[in-house]
């Protein structure tokens, strides 16, 4: 498995994070829709700044008291990636008033292990990067401010981010793993075999047809 360090990116629907998530790894990975709930199951990539590499986690849009069981699976994804998390980056929309669910999510990070980089996205201008000072409300120390959409703020961010990682450890060799493709009609339990063959809730799992909406990478050992 690698033993690469994780950082997980949270944040309720709509906030920016697969946007973000793209601009990092600098290439259209995850999925970006204005429609909430594109993103449901945990997603991993390689990213790299600084001469560090990391695994950065892209999740669905985390309500803090969600009523849908598949708003409940995604929420439980994004804690999952949270307690795995070395760092975390808490995304927040600017441009709006904070919700519920942005102030709901940020008590549950404040008893995170890992430390939380309040990332302040859509700061497109200098006066949306003011406006971020009013998130120091949510008791999660300095807002960082972005803007993933045009890559302001970007490299300031991932400064943070590296700074924050633990220490690397020692190379390992690196060996070409073969990959295996799970496939098949809706519902036929894709995701309940790769649950089980990894060990772990990897991916939600519903009667819902269409509930699995990217191609998740898994190493398994």
């Amino acid at each position: 498995m690698s033993s690469l360090p994780v950082v997980a990116v949270v944040g309720r629907p709509n906030v920016g994070k697969s946007t973000l998530v793209n601009r990092i790894i600098r290439q259209r990975a995850a999925v970006v829709e204005e429609m909430p709930g594109v993103t449901r199951d945990r997603r991993q990539f390689e990213a790299d700044w600084a001469g560090r590499t990391f695994l950065l986690v892209d999740t669905g849009g985390w309500e803090a008291k969600p009523d849908d069981p598949i708003d409940q699976a995604i929420r439980e994804q994004a804690e999952a990636a949270v307690s795995g998390a070395d760092v975390v980056m808490f995304v927040v929309d600017t441009t709006t008033e904070l919700t519920d669910d942005d102030i709901g999510v940020a008590d549950i990070l404040k008893r995170a292990g890992a430390p939380v980089i309040l990332v302040a996205n859509k700061a497109d201008s200098d006066a949306l990067e003011l406006e971020a000072s009013r998130l120091w409300s949510l008791g999660l120390g300095e807002p960082q401010p972005v803007s993933a959409f045009h890559g302001r703020g970007v490299g300031d961010l991932l400064d943070r981010v590296i700074a924050e990682l633990p220490d690397a450890p020692a190379a390992k060799p690196e060996h070409d793993l073969p990959r295996l493709a799970i496939v098949g009609r809706p519902n036929v339990g894709k995701s309940t075999l790769l649950n089980r063959l990894v060990g772990e809730e990897r991916v939600i799992v519903s009667d819902v047809p269409g509930t699995t909406r990217d191609p998740i990478d898994v190493e398994v050992e």
